[in-house]
């Protein structure tokens, strides 16, 4: 019988064979969730030590059933799946990878940009039904010397500047406490929302999901939003009202969007956001590399092996609780 049992809710790659190597070496075993549905998650939890999830919610009565887990370590940067405040109430620890995918995702934004700016999809669509026209449809400016907004300014934002100065962009960046020189001397530094939707030619998402982000890009925003200008979002759907850039696309309140995340994933196939010809949508795979998913995997795992040794995690999110005294962390 193992010394410790940790339950992974879900994951989206082939095999557990890096998981299972490390964890091995502190005699854990894995209990994988078939369904990774709360319910069963819920009768799952008791016996475990901790809690490895990527997508799935790990939700308060989840955690409340985990009576002596220790950890939630996430696959991923978001914690919009794990009632972390609840985890912190109960005296557990939560981990995150921050630094996962920084290449693959600033890649993806940069792809999609250049496809918005080039209109590549809709050229080879053309193409292929016989049309050899350059001039159908919007008219296309020079990409250099025009104006990227960033939503946040964490290390996936961070990282798609070099690209973007590569090819001759501005750049604005935008949070709430953003320090004035922050992206001096190549950027604007900006904590007035409206004044990057007003000024951006294209404007990425890079903000978590929290309760002030929740369609913090509504009708308003994207009312500021210059009529030539497109959004990009790799970051969380629901970070847009859906409803509102359904207008703003088939009204032409703005250029067009590309979306590699969207508030229900799939989405139904009678989402309006399919039928729109202003619109590229991809499946959610900004993170993916086969070499991203490996660190992905390896990251992960390790916090859970430090914390099952009495190690304090790399990347703990809430190191209050090492002071609770209810904190179920056993320091070596």
């Amino acid at each position: 019988m193992a010394t410790f049992n940790v339950l992974i809710t879900d994951y989206a790659w082939p095999t557990l064979e890096i998981e299972r190597g490390l964890l091995a070496a502190v005699d854990a075993e894995l209990i994988v969730a078939q369904t990774g549905e709360v319910a069963e998650l819920t009768q799952l939890a008791p016996q475990v030590d901790a809690i490895l999830t990527c997508w799935k919610r790990v939700t308060a009565p989840v955690l409340e059933a985990a009576a002596r887990c220790q950890l939630v370590s996430r696959y991923g940067i978001g914690l919009d799946n794990i009632a972390v405040d609840r985890a912190s109430e109960l005296g557990m620890l939560v981990t995150n990878v921050p630094d996962f995918c920084l290449d693959e995702v600033s890649d993806l934004v940069m792809a999609l940009l250049l496809n918005l700016a080039r209109r590549v999809v809709p050229f080879v669509h053309q193409t292929r039904q016989g049309i050899w026209n350059l001039q159908t449809g919007r008219t296309m400016p020079r990409l250099r010397g025009q104006t990227l907004g960033l939503i946040g300014y964490g290390n996936l934002a961070q990282a798609v500047v070099p690209k973007a100065l590569g090819f001759g962009l501005k750049i604005i960046a935008y949070t709430p406490r953003l320090a004035p020189d922050a992206l001096a001397p190549f950027g604007v530094a900006t904590n007035d929302l409206d004044f990057l939707l007003r000024e951006a030619d294209y404007v990425s998402i890079h903000a978590p999901l929290t309760v002030e982000t929740r369609g913090l890009i509504d009708a308003r925003a994207l009312r500021l939003m210059k009529p030539t200008a497109f959004l990009i979002n790799t970051a969380r759907g629901a970070i847009i009202d859906e409803r509102a850039l359904v207008t703003a696309l088939q009204e032409r309140w703005i250029a067009g969007a590309a979306l590699d995340v969207l508030t229900q994933e799939p989405p139904p196939p009678d989402h309006p956001l399919l039928a729109l010809d202003n619109v590229l949508i991809t499946p959610h795979t900004a993170f993916y590399s086969e070499a991203a998913i490996a660190e992905l995997a390896y990251k992960a795992a390790a916090q859970v092996v430090q914390v099952l040794q009495g190690q304090i995690p790399r990347n703990l999110i809430n190191p209050a609780v090492l002071t609770q005294p209810n904190c179920r962390f056993k320091r070596e």
